[in-house]
């Protein structure tokens, strides 16, 4: 056979072997994703799930967050909210979180608020570290604060808070924390974020009742038409906090947030929940009645007895009158965040000053005894 022929057929030869190794590959590539589908169930949230970058926020798989609450058991069920029920989490790398979860189908929309959201931080708001969507479910991934709300050491289930720890100085620390690096800060973000959902439950104390740290900014925004109520148990609790223009029309802006704000002063004031009346014949809630008796006189009446002696007769009177500014039916009299913030520091700096006045001894200052002599 001519040596050229022979070459032929080795050439052809080769290129046969050649196009049958790549049938083989590509058969066998076919048959395992075959096997994969057959044995791995669907996951349409895995399909739409945005693997974008989200500035501070982190992807949590689901099987981390389960693993950190025990496969979401009621022993780290700590409360529900409007978004769902919230449980405490330990990460395995030690940290404390709070987990917010709901049904939910994954969305687009969850994705850009979380980017949008965590990108916001302060020291006196609670971060929103990260999210996950899978198996119709949505969370949200928050720091844990130590010692909870405001609320429940003022008027919850066992107070936890000595009297020390409940007088005037932590409370205005508490409030200017709330005032200056949380709703100024979010007022004068551009564009303007408005909290919406401002309340004492959303007010967190540190361990030590000086540092307060603002939860839940914006939390409606996740939330669908039908969902802004929450469960019928915190309508009631919730709408007290609402400005009366947004429960008319349901348009929020950074002076409903003031007035959300005044209430949660009236509460730290008289150590009550806004809801509460002040007696049992009364048909009044604590707002109502405030708003019907906007004068320093009446005022005086619902100071918490827990405060006596620990503040100036007139810290308290600037507090109440800042009190009474804040909860103005009419929106365009209110005054500014950036406002209470200020009014706020210049209280705290006095009362600061005067109990350093009292301890050196070198001058006699009237404590608030007196706003108490007629209510005795």
């Amino acid at each position: 056979m001519p040596k050229t022929l022979l070459t032929l057929l080795a050439g052809a030869a080769a290129l046969v072997a050649i196009v049958i190794l790549l049938l083989w590959f590509y058969l066998s590539h076919i048959q395992r994703a075959s096997r994969n589908s057959k044995t791995e169930s669907p996951d349409p949230s895995e399909a739409r799930r945005v693997e974008l970058p989200i500035g501070n926020a982190r992807h949590f798989e689901m099987e981390e967050l389960s693993l950190a609450t025990q496969n979401f058991t009621d022993t780290n069920l700590i409360g529900e909210g409007k978004l769902g029920k919230v449980y405490k989490g330990l990460l395995q790398d030690g940290l404390l979180v709070v987990i917010k979860k709901r049904r939910r189908f994954p969305s687009q929309e969850f994705v850009d608020e979380v980017r949008y959201l965590s990108s916001i931080q302060h020291p006196n708001l609670v971060t929103l570290l990260g999210y996950c969507q899978k198996n119709n479910l949505q969370f949200l991934v928050y720091e844990y604060v130590p010692n909870g709300s405001v609320s429940r050491h003022l008027y919850g289930p066992g107070q936890q808070l000595n009297n020390d720890k409940l007088d005037f100085k932590h409370r205005l620390s508490i409030s200017l924390g709330a005032a200056k690096g949380g709703l100024a800060h979010l007022h004068s973000l551009s564009p303007t974020l408005v909290h919406k959902d401002f309340k004492t439950t959303n007010v967190l104390v540190d361990e030590n009742f000086i540092i307060a740290k603002v939860a839940d900014a914006a939390l409606p925004n996740f939330l669908g038409r039908y969902e802004i109520a929450g469960p019928s148990s915190l309508v009631a609790s919730d709408e007290i906090f609402l400005a009366p223009e947004v429960r008319k029309s349901r348009k929020f802006t950074d002076k409903s947030d003031v007035y959300s704000f005044g209430v949660f002063l009236l509460e730290l004031l008289s150590g009550k929940a806004a809801t509460e009346s002040l007696s049992s014949g009364s048909n009044q809630n604590l707002v109502e009645w405030v708003l019907s008796n906007l004068d320093l006189p009446n005022m005086s009446k619902i100071i918490d007895q827990r405060l006596r002696g620990t503040f100036t007769t007139k810290g308290m009177e600037d507090f109440i009158l800042l009190i009474i500014s804040c909860l103005k039916p009419s929106s365009e009299l209110r005054p500014t965040m950036s406002y209470v913030a200020m009014k706020l520091d210049q209280i705290f700096e006095k009362e600061m000053n005067s109990t350093a006045i009292m301890e050196d001894s070198t001058l006699t200052v009237t404590l608030g005894s007196q706003l108490f002599q007629a209510h005795t």
